[in-house]
Formats: structure tokens, C-alpha cells, sequence
């Protein structure tokens, strides 16, 4: 009897315990995505019978990815998130980012997993100050093109504060890396861990009025003397190329005595001993007041110091839209300019510093980062820094139920200097430019696919159309096209800068279809 009398006053306990537990309610939403390209990407030249895609890539390539987020919301004060991403999925690859299994292949069953995001959502009791904690998404505003400073996933704290219909304030602190850096000096001394952090925080100041929407922000960020020292991931990363955006970088693997990275990617002779301070502040807004018209700008800043002068970095980067609502679509033209690398490669460079912008570019879903799904884009630049660029769409034309198309042209110029050219390098060695014509991931500072001088001009051609199948299913197919100039004179990208191989330009093109299917 005693045995019986105790089970059930420990049964009672257990259900007693279970009637005082609030009830949470979880929410799940999804994303699939296949998605197919065909077309000649980032292949800029065509020497030595090089053809297809320059950053090896195949013409054709087919390929998936798969997003899911868990919602466990308690009440609309506290809630919890999870966020999982499998792929991107090559198609018949069978391993991925550092040789993990990408379960591409035949039979499948990769190690493709990642957790994107993971936080909580809650509110300070009796205020209206909302936090989140965690890996969350990030990014600075704007009203034109999409960020070109920092968009991506990182762990930190976000605040929010509403006073009234009219000024809110949002502020966070993310720790972008720290202990990931290990090197070992010519003595054979080794550090780990060990002042290699990289820490950003922002404030952001929306207004908001009737017609008009204005938000002015600023943001510090500290870096580390060995942030991207030694075995830090981030040299294999493939965001390499958005950090190297920074500026004064340790190239992966070399000794601290070989010291900073120079805009032309050649090393200070002496190692680092303070922090790198970097400042971006930006003024961003739009104006509808005059509905139909919408008037949009972006103005960015950014600077970043070190204890080497000739490893700062700073810029500036603008842009201007207009645009005009009809029933059947909205035209508009736009513009941007952003400052570029002078012919002094011991100065530092003079191109806007930029954290990780993969964000949509609503200028340009090929020639840089505008595609909204999985498709080949970034063909120029990860971001527009160094760059000028005019450009005319119909976005959302509309002639037939559920069927959307958007038109855009873009004339792209290059505002960096031309004597530059043949001093970016991927270790200080001249060869280096040839590397970046042909898209080849450079560690040298700010690289991207194309560093663009004030002799290369392109103009960009592109046409989406959409078509809303059933009510969570969409098709879209993306063509694009880049028609380029690029200045073969002796010193730029002719044959002395690239050791004698042909100078032959191709376009870059693509067609991509993709069919996605949202819950």
C-alpha cells in the first residue's frame, strides 16, 4: 500500500506541476528552392582555351536549398527561434565547404545542415523595449539598392524601442569572431585565442512621417591585431572577399612578423600590436508624399584605421532613385557613385569598407548580388564600392493574372584608378591582376570578381519574370546579360599585366529557372 500511495502522490505531483505550465504555440514556416543556371559566368577571358564559368563553375549546373524555421512562441512577450538551412546543393557534388559531405552525389546523404539562425525574442516587463538574443539576421538600412555594408547572419544582441508612431531607436552588439586565431611566431612560440576578436555596434535612429521616411545610423566596430591571423577559418571562408573589404588584413598563414595587408596586397614588415578602429555612419530615406512618385537615396561612410597607415580604408558610397507607380508597373531610373583606389598603393585604400552586404541588390540581380533566390549573380562585385552605374527598370509589369516581369538596364563604369591596376596582387606579385580579371579569389584587399578602373565600363541587361503557380508556389526565370569594355592597354589588363596570356574578353551571361515552393 505504501509502494501504490506513493506513485500516485508522485503522479499527482506530475500532473499538478503540468496544469501550471503555460501552453506554447509553435509556428513553422519553410522554403524549398531547385534551381536552374546555364550560361557563362564571371569567365571575363577567354586566353589559353579557358571557357565556361572563370571561378570553375560549370555552364550548366543544377542545385537546391532548403530553409525551415521553428517558432515556440509563449506569449507576445517571449518567443524562441530556430532556423535551419540544408545546402546550397550542388547537384552531383559530393563534398562542399571544407570537404563536408554536400550530399550532391549519387546516394546522397550529406552532411548539409546548418543552423542559420537561433534566438529569443522578449520584451522588459511594463516597457516596450523588445531584445533579441542570439545568431540572428542583421543588416544596416536602406530605401535603394539593399545594404552594402553589413547584411548576414551573427551572434549578438538587438535592441528596439518604439516612443511613438513617429521615432523608434534600434541598437546592437554582435561579435562578428573571436577565438578562432592561432599562429605560431619564428620561434616557435605559439598563441591561441588571443586578442582576435572582432566586435560591431550600431545605432539606428528611424523616423517616420507622413510621406516621408528617414533613418540616420552609425556603427564601431573593433578589430583585433589577430582577428585573421594564422588558422582563422575566415581565409577559406567565401566571405573572404567581404572581410577583405575591410582593409589591412594578416593573409592566413603567414608569420606576425609579415604584418598587414596594403590595398595592393603586398605586407607591412612589422607586426601588429593594437586594435583596427572602423566607423561607417549612413543617412537613408524615401519620399512618397508625392504618391505616385517615390523618391529614394542611401548615403554610406566608412573609415578604418590601423596602427599602419597605409592599410586604411575609407569611402564613401551614394545612390538615387526615382520611380513612378502605374496599374500595370513601376518605371524608374536610378543612379549610384562610389569613390575608388587612387594610383598611390602606400596610401591606403580610398574605397568604402565593408563588413559582409549579402543582401539583395535591387539595382542588379547579375552584376552584383540582386538575385532573390540561389541564382549566379555578384558577376562584378560582391557590393558596388569602387563603381559608378546608371540604370532604367519596369519592375512588376503585369499584363496577365499572376505573371510579373521586371526590365532593367544598367551602364557600370569603375572609379578605381587605372595605375592601380597593375599593383593588385594576391601576395604583392604583379601576376595577381590577371587573377582578378578572371575572377579568381584573391586575398588581396577588397577583391571582387572584377576590380573595375575608371577605363572599364559595362552595361548589364536583364529581364525576371515571375509567375505565381498556386498560392505558395512560384517559378521564375532570370536572364542576364553583361556586354563589357574592359581597358586592354599595356599597363591595365593587357598582355604585360598578365604575363603574356590573351587579353580576349568574353561576356558573362545566364539564364536561370527556379521554382520555389513557401509555407
Amino acid at each position: 500500500m505504501k509502494k501504490i500511495a506513493t506513485l500516485l502522490l508522485a503522479a499527482g505531483l506530475v500532473f499538478g506541476a503540468a496544469t501550471g505550465v503555460s501552453a506554447i504555440d509553435f509556428k513553422a514556416k519553410g522554403q524549398w528552392i531547385m534551381s536552374f543556371d546555364y550560361g557563362q559566368n564571371h569567365a571575363f577571358t577567354g586566353g589559353n582555351g579557358r571557357t565556361g564559368n572563370g571561378n570553375g563553375e560549370d555552364e550548366f549546373e543544377a542545385r537546391q536549398r532548403v530553409r525551415l524555421q521553428l517558432d515556440a512562441v509563449a506569449s507576445e512577450a517571449l518567443s524562441g527561434t530556430v532556423f535551419f538551412e540544408i545546402g546550397d546543393q550542388l547537384w552531383g557534388r559530393a563534398n562542399g565547404i571544407a570537404n563536408r559531405g554536400a550530399g550532391g552525389a549519387l546516394g546522397a546523404d550529406g552532411v548539409a545542415v546548418e543552423v542559420k539562425r537561433a534566438y529569443i525574442d522578449w520584451i522588459v516587463p511594463e516597457t516596450d523595449l523588445k531584445v533579441r538574443m542570439g545568431i540572428q539576421g542583421i543588416a544596416l538600412p536602406s530605401f535603394t539598392t539593399g545594404t552594402q555594408v553589413l547584411d548576414d547572419d551573427m551572434a549578438g544582441i538587438s535592441l528596439n524601442y518604439q516612443f511613438n508612431e513617429n521615432v523608434g531607436l534600434t541598437a546592437f552588439w554582435a561579435r562578428l569572431y573571436n577565438d578562432n586565431g592561432s599562429y605560431t611566431t619564428a620561434s616557435g612560440r605559439t598563441y591561441n585565442n588571443y586578442m582576435d576578436n572582432l566586435d560591431a555596434f550600431a545605432l539606428l535612429l528611424p523616423l517616420s512621417f507622413d510621406g516621408v521616411k528617414v533613418t540616420p545610423w552609425a556603427m564601431y566596430a573593433a578589430i583585433g591585431p589577430n582577428t585573421f591571423r594564422g588558422t582563422n577559418p575566415v581565409a577559406g571562408n567565401t566571405n573572404w572577399s567581404n572581410f577583405a573589404g575591410l582593409g589591412g588584413f594578416v593573409r592566413a598563414g603567414m608569420l606576425p612578423v609579415n604584418g598587414s595587408m596594403r590595398k595592393d596586397g603586398s605586407f607591412a614588415g612589422k607586426r601588429w600590436n593594437l586594435y583596427g578602429d572602423a566607423f561607417w555612419a549612413g543617412l537613408t530615406g524615401e519620399v512618397t508624399a508625392f504618391d505616385p512618385f517615390r523618391i529614394a537615396w542611401d548615403v554610406n561612410y566608412g573609415d578604418v584605421r590601423y596602427d599602419d597607415s597605409r592599410s586604411r580604408r575609407h569611402g564613401w558610397l551614394a545612390s538615387l532613385l526615382f520611380e513612378y507607380k502605374l496599374d500595370w508597373g513601376i518605371p524608374g531610373i536610378y543612379g549610384w557613385y562610389a569613390t575608388g583606389d587612387d594610383n598611390n598603393p602606400a596610401n591606403g585604400s580610398e574605397r568604402m569598407p565593408t563588413l559582409s552586404a549579402n543582401g539583395t541588390n535591387g539595382f542588379s540581380n547579375f552584376a552584383f548580388s540582386g538575385n532573390p533566390y540561389i541564382a549566379r549573380d555578384t558577376v562584378l562585385g560582391r557590393t558596388m564600392v569602387g563603381t559608378w552605374g546608371v540604370g532604367a527598370r519596369l519592375k512588376d509589369m503585369s499584363f496577365l493574372e499572376d505573371l510579373k516581369h521586371t526590365f532593367r538596364i544598367n551602364l557600370i563604369g569603375g572609379t578605381n584608378s587605372r595605375g592601380m591596376a597593375k599593383y593588385i596582387s594576391a601576395g604583392g606579385t604583379r601576376n595577381g591582376a590577371w587573377n582578378t580579371l578572371t575572377g579568381a579569389n584573391s586575398p588581396g584587399v577588397g577583391m571582387d570578381p572584377l576590380y573595375m578602373t575608371t577605363g572599364d565600363t559595362a552595361l548589364e541587361f536583364g529581364l525576371t519574370n515571375t509567375y505565381q503557380m498556386y498560392e505558395n508556389f512560384t517559378v521564375m526565370l532570370d536572364a542576364n546579360y553583361i556586354a563589357t569594355w574592359l581597358d586592354k592597354s599595356r599597363n591595365v589588363w593587357g598582355r604585360s599585366v598578365m604575363n603574356g596570356r590573351s587579353d580576349q574578353v568574353r561576356d558573362p551571361w545566364n539564364v536561370n529557372l527556379s521554382f520555389v515552393y513557401s509555407f
